[in-house]
């Protein structure tokens, strides 16, 4: 017995330290007083998105939408993080963020609460995004794509989520 309880206080122990530290960030779910730490989607493929309602980028919700319902069943996910940062193009009400979303997009990907991704005021993720990456997102629909080990590969605003150099990298880390 007691050599069974050792073990299982080995796999314990080891399993707290297998998410990636990209990952390692509590934050709170849109809308909510819910925090979540994003270690819920380790071992998974994460496509991570600071996201603005308003903004003419706003149509890649559909594009994202689709790749989502396409992969999530092959352990990939998209996380949206709305973003005030750039000309203040997302609402300031949440409930407003998360009413848009649902109704004009029908999305049903995890999405957080409206924090600012680049700077000093950055939410914890997406400053590590920047750090490990090399690069802040320059403008609202920024796309990382996180591998299950943690790396980190940047695609700028105007790489569609259709495009075939994003949905090739997914595929590869697939």
């Amino acid at each position: 017995m007691k050599k069974f309880l050792i073990t299982l206080s080995f796999l314990l122990s080891s399993y707290a330290f297998s998410c990636p530290e990209v990952l390692d960030h509590d934050i709170r779910v849109l809308d909510s007083s819910e925090n979540i730490n994003l270690c819920k989607y380790e071992n998974k493929v994460v496509l991570a998105v600071n996201v603005a309602s308003r903004c003419g980028f706003v149509y890649q919700y559909e594009a994202l939408q689709d790749l989502y319902a396409k992969y999530k069943e092959d352990d990939f996910v998209i996380l949206g993080f709305p973003s005030r940062d750039f000309m203040y193009q997302e609402y300031s009400e949440e409930s407003k963020v998360k009413e848009f979303c649902s109704t004009e997009y029908g999305v049903t990907f995890p999405m957080f609460a409206t924090s600012p991704v680049k700077g000093s005021k950055a939410n914890s993720f997406y400053k590590t995004l920047t750090e490990i990456s090399g690069q802040k997102p320059g403008w609202n629909f920024h796309k990382y794509l996180i591998s299950r080990e943690g790396e980190v590969l940047s695609f700028d605003t105007s790489v569609e989520p259709d495009s075939e150099e994003l949905t090739k990298q997914i595929n590869k880390l697939l």
